[in-house]
């Protein structure tokens, strides 16, 4: 029986108008070259100097990471003092940080409407990678997901996630200084869209937000430095290749349709066929640009000889890589972790078969920041208000 039809972006996303900062002023934050081109001819600077006044703010922005209109010198003070009028470079505003035990750094962030995500930095030897989220909360309801066990509230704007990016540029203190040498070391070095959400569910907001990250002139990250991880929005797939051209994963976990029904109960409406069509047809696919199979490990119910056995004959002909995952586990989850010597079995299983199967290494535990753990802490504390509150006593 097919899955409900998910709420989609039009439903959920803030009306699609120029952002606004608290005080009504136009949030530059979010803005695509063409918006901001459009807000900067509407506040009255001549039609023969906006591309050159786009360029110069856009790098201040995004290169340079400056928020105040003072300090942007190759702009005339009145050109300064306008734009200061009339518009903003507000970002999300980062509640708290924990760090782990192992450097990962995971940040509350607080979004218009007080609203809030998680963010998590996971700082490795060759590469930073950021997770970064889309929605807050998630509609899919994946059954060993933490993150699926919070309800829907909207969509993030291209601002929110971007601003994602940028907050933890400024925590790790990575925007260039100006007049000292150019220093190519990147600590924030990738983006994956596989925090909070389904991205392919706030498609157009993903797009313009990534985009942003991607210009040359401004945080420009490579698009193979970006991956976008879905649970199997098939229609939207092809989308993806065409518009925002990043890397792509897929949340797979199950080999049969019967267990990826309980899984990832999208799976009803687009069950493993349709989607693995979608991925054979993916417009970006090649030898070069390998789809990551995401597959997490959960004892007795996906791991056995036969799934991995399974796995490999489903993705045949398809250029990837497996990525397995030791279930993270959260409370009240209502599976365990793959014993290690399971899980080793399995990845021999898809590796003697031709496909990399790296074993990933939790990341956060102790801070619940490792992958399927993510959850706002205001959604926990007002949970935990709850009690307190009927039984009469201070938070």
């Amino acid at each position: 029986m097919a899955a409900e039809a998910p709420i989609t972006q039009d439903v959920l996303t803030i009306p699609r108008k120029l952002p606004e900062g608290e005080d009504g002023r136009v949030n530059l934050v979010g803005l695509t070259r063409d918006q901001m081109k459009a807000a900067l001819l509407e506040a009255g600077t001549p039609e023969k100097q906006v591309k050159m006044r786009l360029n110069q703010l856009w790098q201040w922005v995004y290169y340079w990471g400056v928020r105040d209109f003072a300090e942007m010198t190759n702009l005339a003070k009145d050109y300064r003092a306008m734009l200061a009028e009339k518009f903003c470079i507000e970002l999300p505003t980062v509640v708290s940080k924990q760090v782990s035990n192992d450097g990962t750094r995971k940040y509350l962030v607080r979004i218009a409407g007080g609203h809030e995500v998680e963010t998590v930095y996971i700082p490795e030897e060759d590469r930073g990678t950021l997770c970064i989220s889309s929605q807050v909360g998630c509609t899919l309801t994946c059954s060993f997901c933490h993150t699926g066990t919070q309800r829907l509230v909207r969509n993030l704007t291209p601002g929110e996630i971007v601003g994602q990016v940028m907050l933890v540029r400024d925590d790790l203190g990575e925007w260039p200084k100006q007049k000292a040498p150019k220093d190519e070391t990147r600590l924030l070095s990738n983006i994956v869209l596989m925090g909070m959400g389904e991205p392919l569910y706030n498609f157009d907001a993903v797009r313009d937000a990534m985009k942003i990250a991607m210009d040359g002139e401004g945080i420009a990250l490579s698009r193979r430095r970006i991956t976008l991880s879905t649970s199997g929005v098939v229609p939207e797939i092809a989308r993806c290749a065409e518009e925002i051209g990043c890397m792509l994963a897929v949340s797979f976990h199950a080999t049969t349709d019967e267990v990826r029904n309980k899984l990832v109960p999208i799976n009803k409406k687009w069950p493993i066929a349709d989607l693995l069509d979608a991925l054979r047809t993916y417009p970006k696919v090649s030898n070069s640009e390998r789809i990551t199979f995401e597959y997490v490990m959960l004892k007795d119910i996906n791991d056995s000889d036969a799934d991995a056995r399974r796995l490999v004959k489903l993705i045949e002909g398809i250029p990837a890589k497996i990525n397995l995952i030791p279930f993270n586990e959260w409370p009240g989850a209502p599976y365990e972790r793959s014993d290690w010597k399971r899980i080793k079995a399995f990845a021999d299983i898809v590796y003697k078969a031709g496909y990399a199967s790296p074993i990933r290494t939790p990341r956060g535990e102790d801070i619940s920041a490792a992958c399927g753990q993510l959850k706002s802490a205001s959604e926990r504390e007002r949970k935990a208000r709850r009690p307190r509150a009927e039984a009469g006593t201070a938070p």
